[in-house]
């Protein structure tokens, strides 16, 4: 397979050694912890009127033989409880909160309970159908479901030093492991939405236990080989499908089956499930030295980030399947743009940056974050997007066109299948890992977020001090403290979105040129105890083009600044936002608005409007009467919009030259 020894990587600084002090994310961290997380616990327990049922716990208690009634739900509903206690314990890393724990750990009793003698955990197959164990591994994500209760099963473990969980979670896995497998008996075969492969690879990070890390192993090189798992499985199952009354239709490339994974080209299927096997095969690369399945990541991440990802950080732009669809079909109205798919290519960028750290993942991860995944959730901590729009007429998606149907003009309470909710708590409430890595003697700042992280490096010991002016002001000042000198390199991220960097060190000018090494300015030296270093990033408004095979963004461009994607939305620019115009040499003008989202810089720029006659009832006219007249065109970030009700909203408008 081309491996090769796997010394030389990077490792992510733990959030246990980060304290994010920081003016723009310590208001969403905080906001997980006394709004997001308690009001999911009140969601998925059924008990938010208004919203849809969950049936998350009451399956768990039911399973444990501690209630009566009938499953409900989606076959993986216990992925919502999973992905709660993952974030519950990410919060009590940074900050200890004894009646929060003892929720969780009432929960994971009842877990304890539910699990079966022989290590099997999933309460659909447990109430609702015993005999199907195992035999539709294509449509019903057992192994998926097992994957993320035993990511919540680490987590908890390495928050707060309990084992009951992480004990379950390993019974889980090893019967797993006497199921799966080429023996005899044994099932040879995948789950059809990967997840548990990277989870395997966490759970034998945490125990040391090599099986584990060779079970993730074992389900990648076996996908997409020939015979089809999935057509042999459905042949044993006489063809049944657990959705439809009808005979399952398989799509292999749906399931990402259609190749072995280290001949694949281009992402295809269902996004969510293509970044979290990727991150998975990054892990297994890093931990084993395998470089064929590195170089298979590096492939299917340039065909994501270069021909499939929309400006926003966000990917599958076909509501059908929740899929990829083809190199340069990026729809902005009938978008999928998944929140889960989002932070599944944060995952991946986070991983790969540890096996080779370049900027290009760094920037995507930064550009995933600040748009689509912070766009999911409103500023209030109890609406959510599962779908994130470029384009939104509410008419259009509220009305009879079915292809329209899936975007929503407004945040929803909670969704039936809940996976982004929990999914955006856990990210966020973990957001002091993605800050820093190490490898050998240099440390690498990803991200530009304030706090203090305790390092090791290059055989000392330091305190990193970080305060950051992003996204608001390209700024970074990192102090340093050290009980004695110490030679090793700080490498700081010249952002894609920056036009020009600088660098100070104790206020002198640190020159980079020629210091700059896969998009880091690197600043290699024997450090002293309050040495300062500090980043000066140029943070114009750019104007966004698309490369010209995206047909839908012809003659139109999209305002960045900084790593903050804009919009203009109909509160502030009235409706038929079709009918504006930039030209070419518009004044951008940077403002603030302290009332919307929490303050915020907006963007103003000197437009055009299409005026039109008075149309009448005729549907085509070969004389229109158009003219052209001055506006103001408002911007906000992208993340910031339907705040304010419901109304249309565009993230690309036209260009006139």
């Amino acid at each position: 397979m081309g491996q090769t020894a796997s010394t030389d990587k990077a490792r992510p600084v733990s959030m246990k050694d980060v304290r994010i002090q920081d003016d723009f994310w310590n208001y969403y961290i905080d906001l997980v912890r006394d709004v997001v997380v308690p009001y999911q616990w009140e969601a998925i327990n059924d008990r938010v009127e208004g919203a849809e049922r969950s049936g998350a716990v009451s399956n768990f208690k039911i399973a444990a033989g501690l209630a009566e009634g009938e499953f409900y739900g989606f076959v993986f509903q216990d992925t919502d409880v999973a992905k709660w206690l993952e974030a519950v314990a990410y919060l009590l890393v940074s900050k200890r909160d004894a009646a929060l724990e003892q929720v969780a750990d009432e929960m994971i009793d009842i877990i304890g309970k539910a699990q079966q003698p022989n290590g099997y955990l999933n309460t659909y197959f447990t109430i609702k159908e015993p005999e199907g164990k195992w035999t539709n591994l294509t449509e019903c994500h057992e192994l998926y479901t097992a994957g993320h209760m035993i990511e919540a099963g680490v987590a908890y473990y390495k928050a707060t030093g309990k084992r009951k969980l992480l004990d379950i979670v390993s019974r889980a896995a090893d019967n797993i492991a006497e199921v799966f497998g080429d023996g005899p008996g044994q099932i040879a075969g995948y789950d059809g939405h990967q997840e548990i492969e990277l989870a395997l690879v966490k759970l034998y990070e945490a125990t040391g236990e090599r099986r584990y890390l060779e079970l993730s192993r074992y389900f990648i090189d076996k996908r997409g080989q020939q015979p089809s798992f999935f057509v042999e499985e459905a042949e044993r199952r006489g063809w049944t499908t657990h959705w439809r009354k009808n005979k399952i239709h398989i799509d292999h490339a749906y399931f990402q089956a259609h190749q072995p994974v280290r001949e694949q080209e281009a992402a295809a299927g269902h996004a969510v499930r293509v970044v979290y096997m990727l991150a998975g095969m990054a892990d297994v690369a890093r931990e084993t030295g395998d470089e064929t399945l590195l170089e298979a990541c590096r492939r299917l991440w340039d065909n994501i980030a270069n021909k499939q990802m929309y400006v926003t950080g966000g990917i599958g732009s076909m509501a059908q399947g929740e899929a990829f669809s083809f190199d340069y079909d990026l729809p902005n109205d009938t978008i999928y743009s998944e929140t889960c798919a989002a932070i599944g290519l944060i995952f991946f960028a986070h991983r790969m940056l540890q096996l080779e750290p370049n900027s290009r993942y760094a920037d995507v991860m930064e550009r995933a974050l600040y748009n689509t995944v912070l766009g999911g959730m409103s500023r209030d901590g109890r609406h959510f997007f599962y779908v994130n729009p470029l384009e939104v007429t509410p008419g259009v998606c509220e009305g009879r066109n079915k292809n329209f149907n899936h975007v929503k003009p407004v945040r929803q309470e909670w969704f039936g299948c809940a996976c982004c909710p929990p999914n955006i708590a856990r990210l966020l409430a973990s957001l002091g890992e993605y800050v820093y890595s190490v490898k050998g003697d240099t440390v690498y700042a990803h991200l530009y977020i304030g706090g203090e992280a305790e390092l090791a490096v290059g055989g000392a010991k330091l305190r990193l001090k970080q305060e950051a002016g992003v996204p608001w002001e390209g700024k970074a000042r990192f102090e340093v403290s050290l009980a004695q000198p110490s030679s090793f390199a700080l490498a700081l991220r010249v952002p894609d979105w920056a036009a020009g960097a600088e660098v100070l060190v104790n206020g002198a000018a640190y020159p980079i040129d020629g210091r700059v090494r896969d998009g880091y300015a690197v600043i290699d030296r024997e450090w002293a105890d309050g040495d300062v270093a500090e980043l000066a990033l140029e943070m114009p408004v750019m104007r966004v083009r698309s490369h010209p095979l995206v047909k839908g963004n012809a003659s139109k461009v999209a305002l960045q600044r900084g790593p903050l994607v804009y919009c203009v939305e109909e509160a502030d620019n009235g409706p038929q936002l079709q009918q504006l115009m930039l030209p070419l040499d518009a004044k951008l003008e940077v403002g603030f608005d302290a009332e919307l989202a929490g303050g915020l810089k907006l963007i103003t720029a000197e437009a055009l409007r299409l005026e039109l006659p008075q149309w009448g009832s005729q549907l085509y006219r070969t004389d229109s009467g158009a003219s052209l007249k001055p506006a103001v065109a408002t911007f906000i970030p992208y993340y910031a919009w339907a705040n304010r009700g419901k109304g249309e909203m565009a993230v690309w408008v036209k260009e006139r030259v």
